[in-house]
């Protein structure tokens, strides 16, 4: 085989296929690549940083996501984060901030307050510092939801019901009744303006949303209300008879392994828990997955066609790994890097090589198949 022959077929091998139902990425592979850059913008309070997280995101969904309806609810996500940002400033402009400042912006009237109130402030000097802090802080959270949105827009939650062991179909049930609840809210939202434009109605405004937001709510509910009862039709969430003992076993071992990794994840991300950090998360890791196999023999359903983890799904899920694992290790490299101060004020920078690992966030929009034009996908139901 010459050396032009072999580049030829790697190109065509790490070329993304048109999705189809065989080769379609399982819905854990888009949550595990999600969690990943949600785990980096926890651990960074540098809005180029952040952005770059967001536009990582951003650019990942509208290249791979399909026509579905969860698919519609990243712009919700977007404003979601952009309300949130809001309202950490209101609250740190009237509330006040324990972060010391010079550089007074304006001041507002103070509230006196009794004396059983002392350290609680309303109004008073509003400093620059103050709210630099706040920005960034709410920039962290908005960024975490908009990580969320994303997997929300490319993953779907049927197949990922699919996926889940046995052992958590009840729970996994509810979950999935709970997520299609934003997804179907967002379609209410665009049906309803859609009506109120052709009528010639206001689609803006605070008039507006308190005439479409009751029939939203009401139409997104009963949607997953719908969802549940045909899910239960199809058998989801029963399990068969088995002794008490082994119930209690398989409880007491997926939910002490689950606390275990929560434990142990909490561990590693926290400077004082390095050092058991790694063993809890282990033995978490142990106990969990004996209890999810143990947990298998109730379920009575069978799967069809379950999702296969393949090379493409694992290079989506190891991309959002490696920006994780790169933005700890450079929190613990150049903590300073990652959380620009605010006293004094200084203008944040972009460090390089945390940039370039957030870049590697952007494999899933090259590896992941792509959507066909008329995608199919809106048509599953669970």
């Amino acid at each position: 085989m010459t050396r032009s022959t072999g580049t030829a077929r790697l190109h065509r091998a790490l070329l993304a296929p048109e999705a189809t139902r065989s080769n379609a990425l399982p819905a854990g592979a888009w949550w595990l690549w999600a969690l990943g850059l949600a785990t980096a913008a926890s651990r960074t309070t540098n809005p180029l940083l952040l952005g770059l997280l967001v536009g990582v995101a951003g650019y990942v969904v509208a290249a791979r996501r399909t026509d579905a309806p969860w698919a519609r609810s990243y712009g919700a996500f977007l404003k979601l984060g952009l309300f949130v940002v809001g309202v950490r400033l209101v609250f740190s402009v009237f509330l006040g901030s324990p972060i010391p400042g010079t550089h007074t912006v304006f001041t507002l009237p103070e509230v006196p307050l009794p004396d059983w109130a002392r350290g609680v402030r309303i109004g008073g000097r509003v400093t620059a510092e103050q709210l630099v802090f706040a920005l960034y802080d709410g920039a962290k959270l908005a960024t975490l939801l908009i990580c969320v949105g994303a997997a929300n827009s490319l993953a779907n939650p049927a197949r990922l019901l699919k996926s889940l062991p046995g052992a958590l179909y009840e729970a996994g049930v509810a979950v999935v009744v709970a997520m299609t609840f934003a997804p179907n809210m967002v379609a209410d939202v665009v049906r309803l303006r859609t009506a109120r434009r052709l009528r010639g109605r206001a689609t803006g405004g605070v008039g507006a949303v308190l005439q479409i937001g009751l029939p939203v709510l009401e139409g997104a509910l009963e949607r997953s209300v719908a969802v549940a009862a045909s899910m239960d039709a199809r058998g989801y969430g029963r399990t068969a008879q088995v002794p008490p003992a082994v119930r209690l076993t398989t409880n007491a071992l997926t939910l002490g392994g689950l606390l275990g990794v929560c434990a142990g994840t909490y561990g590693l991300l926290a400077v004082q828990g390095a050092v058991y950090g790694l063993p809890l998360l282990l033995a978490g890791l142990v106990a969990a997955m004996a209890g999810l196999r143990l947990g298998g023999r109730r379920s009575v359903r069978t799967r069809y066609r379950p999702d296969r983890w393949g090379v493409r799904a694992w290079l989506v899920a190891g991309s959002g790994a490696v920006v994780a694992a790169a933005m700890i290790w450079a929190g613990s490299a150049d903590p300073a890097a990652l959380r620009p101060g605010v006293v004094p004020l200084t203008a944040p920078v972009l460090p390089l090589w945390p940039a370039a690992a957030v870049l590697a966030g952007l494999l899933p929009a090259v590896v992941a198949p792509v959507p066909p034009p008329n995608s199919r996908t809106s048509k599953e139901q669970p």
